[in-house]
């Protein structure tokens, strides 16, 4: 049996409340979790609960649990119960964006914990630890994550949690999950994966030991760059996640009503978007490895990936996301995004049309990203129309 013929993931628990069997596959779960006909009006399509505040009921409660809508709101009630289902997590909490979801874990710890990061994480998660929480009293290691024994190193007992991002942005860099995991677990310390690039369709992150998983929901989740948002999926409620909760709630930190019904209508087709960008990604990336011009493909579906063995492990497919390196240097990589047509130059990654950026100059002086470097976001363009464009603008490298 090929990768590609391996059964598709499945949920790994009922969702709150049991709704939904513990088998029951993800392309159901996304056409289904988080959605129920309006009791009021029997519409199948969700209304958008805009309203700030809720009435009253005249013995003081409220007939539907919702007060204001800091606290909760009926369209992010809804999205969080999906969430948990995609990634068979016991509760999910949603956020106004990634950044802010991962805040919420770091915001959850106590001056001198201790957090391992990957050195090549999202740079923002980085800046985050750097130059917000580092004046906290927050300590950090940031490691070649590729390297356990290199993490094991910096273990310590103040660590409380081993952040794991696979594959990487924009490296590209695949690590074990489940090692990791257990290595976290040996001092009491909390994995937390960010599965931005993979999604629930392509990785299971609680099935593999961690304890939270983080989404910036604003990519694939939603996946036609017209929203904002950011998630927490726990294995386990307690409180640890409360605490999180508590940021959310509290600090403010929410998505708005129209966003949770955008993204919840974006989950519905995420399965068979997800495997229309992996075939596509496969496509160009056995293209550019063939290029003279291209002097290095980091895509985890090659053979020549330095993680294609753990990506065949952890992952059911490889997906949308590669980076590639150019001969000729920082100069080559930016006159290639001049040149090609059907990639827009932009951040952010995982819409239905295709992006390319050039690493070094978003990220700053931190960056570790090489300067010849390009991240590509594959859409659901045809990839011979991808492929012709990036031809014609490489002959001209």
């Amino acid at each position: 049996m090929s990768h590609q013929d391996t059964p598709r993931y499945l949920a790994a628990s009922p969702a709150p409340g049991g709704l939904f069997a513990p088998r029951m596959r993800i392309e159901t779960l996304a056409v289904h979790a988080g959605h129920a006909a309006d009791p009021s009006t029997g519409a199948v399509t969700p209304p958008i609960h805009l309203s700030t505040t809720f009435e009253r009921d005249l013995d003081g409660g409220f007939r539907a649990g919702h007060v204001y809508a800091r606290t909760s709101n009926p369209n992010r009630d809804a999205l969080e119960e999906a969430m948990a289902a995609l990634e068979g997590g016991a509760t999910a909490i949603a956020y106004g964006s990634g950044s802010a979801a991962t805040m919420s874990v770091f915001q959850a710890l106590s001056p001198g914990d201790h957090v391992i990061a990957p050195h090549d994480a999202y740079y923002g998660t980085l800046r985050q630890l750097r130059e917000i929480f580092a004046r906290w009293g927050l300590e950090h290691d940031a490691v070649d994550m590729t390297d356990v024994d290199a993490v094991a190193r910096v273990v310590r007992p103040e660590t409380r949690v081993v952040w794991v991002e696979t594959p990487s942005n924009p490296l590209v860099r695949v690590v074990d999950i489940a090692r990791l995991a257990d290595l976290a677990h040996t001092v009491g310390a909390r994995c937390v994966v960010d599965n931005t690039w993979a999604t629930p369709v392509l990785q299971r992150p609680l099935g593999l030991g961690a304890d939270l998983v983080m989404h910036s929901t604003t990519k694939y989740l939603g996946g036609h760059s017209d929203l904002l948002g950011g998630a927490i999926v726990a294995k386990s409620d307690g409180d640890f996640v409360e605490r999180m909760r508590l940021t959310q709630r509290v600090g403010g930190a929410i998505p708005s009503p129209f966003d949770c019904w955008l993204l919840l209508r974006g989950i519905r087709t995420l399965p068979w978007r997800i495997a229309a960008h992996c075939s596509n990604a496969m496509t160009v990336a056995r293209y550019l490895e063939s290029n003279r011009a291209v002097e290095a493909v980091h895509y985890p579906g090659l053979e020549s990936h330095s993680g294609h063995e753990i990506a065949m492990r952890q992952m059911s497919d490889f997906g949308g996301m590669m980076s590639i390196q150019l001969h000729g240097g920082e100069a080559a990589a930016m006159a290639l995004t001049h040149r090609v047509k059907l990639f827009t130059r932009a951040t952010s990654l995982g819409g239905t049309e295709s992006l390319i950026e050039h690493r070094r100059s978003v990220e700053g002086p931190t960056s570790i990203s090489p300067e010849n470097l390009l991240r590509l976001s594959i859409g659901l363009e045809h990839p011979d129309d991808l492929i012709e464009d990036l031809d014609e603008a490489l002959r001209a490298h």
